[in-house]
């Protein structure tokens, strides 16, 4: 189980430290040295050794140019570097679906979006803010991404993930990642890894093991596509 730990130095009074008010699921530990007081945060993170590992390989894998399944915080997806277009190519292929059709891509984090769009509508980052199921939004103006994975007005799809896999999936990889539903186009859609067709696992380089047990049955995400003027037009809810 690995422990990360914050060590935090401060020139505090004693009725200073007495006010404040620590979340109470940190361990605090004070020491008084120097007329000094020190305290430390220590808080432990168990990670699924299974996801360590699975999270090494689809970043190994996807940094050689290659296409992984993995699970997201909505439906299992077909994934690639969102940056590579031949590994994009590829995930078209084997969807069987024209590149005209453009897919979205992931980031674990809210910071992330300014990198692969030119200009964020101010309004994006309430919705981001405020969303309480996955949030698909689709931003003009994309950069810094496969030309190929885009629409053909220059747009993209970006979601900032909070499901644990895919977000600490995307923190290791450290560039967006492309998700795609993992099905054949024109063919329903898999909800979970069960359902997921031999076609689409043999033609993959990497599938994740991590929640393939998972049998539940979430929801696409919503959408909505955001113009540079911040005007808003849902196109799923």
């Amino acid at each position: 189980m690995p422990e990360f730990v914050y060590v935090i130095e401060a020139q505090l009074d004693r009725q200073s430290v007495v006010k404040y008010d620590f979340f109470h699921c940190f361990h605090l530990i004070f020491l008084n040295l120097a007329q000094k007081y020190y305290f430390c945060v220590l808080f432990s993170t168990e990670i699924n050794q299974e996801m360590i590992e699975d999270i090494k390989k689809a970043c190994q894998v996807m940094n050689e140019g290659g296409v992984i399944l993995y699970p997201t915080d909505t439906v299992w997806g077909i994934g690639c570097d969102a940056t590579n277009e031949e590994a994009v190519r590829r995930v078209y292929e084997i969807k069987k679906r024209a590149d005209s059709k453009a897919m979205l891509v992931l980031v674990d984090s809210p910071v992330k979006v300014d990198f692969y769009v030119q200009d964020v509508p101010a309004v994006a980052w309430d919705l981001i803010e405020v969303a309480d199921k996955p949030l698909t939004i689709i931003y003009s103006g994309a950069r810094n991404l496969a030309t190929n994975l885009l629409a053909e007005d220059g747009s993209v799809g970006i979601r900032v993930t909070n499901e644990e896999f895919s977000q600490r999936l995307c923190q290791q990889f450290r560039k967006a990642i492309v998700s795609t539903s993992a099905n054949v186009s024109g063919q329903p859609g898999a909800a979970n890894f069960s359902e997921i067709s031999d076609e689409i696992k043999s033609a993959v380089d990497y599938i994740v093991g991590f929640r393939q047990e998972d049998l539940s049955r979430p929801k696409p995400s919503s959408i909505i596509k955001l113009d540079k003027g911040g005007v808003i037009k849902i196109i799923r809810e």
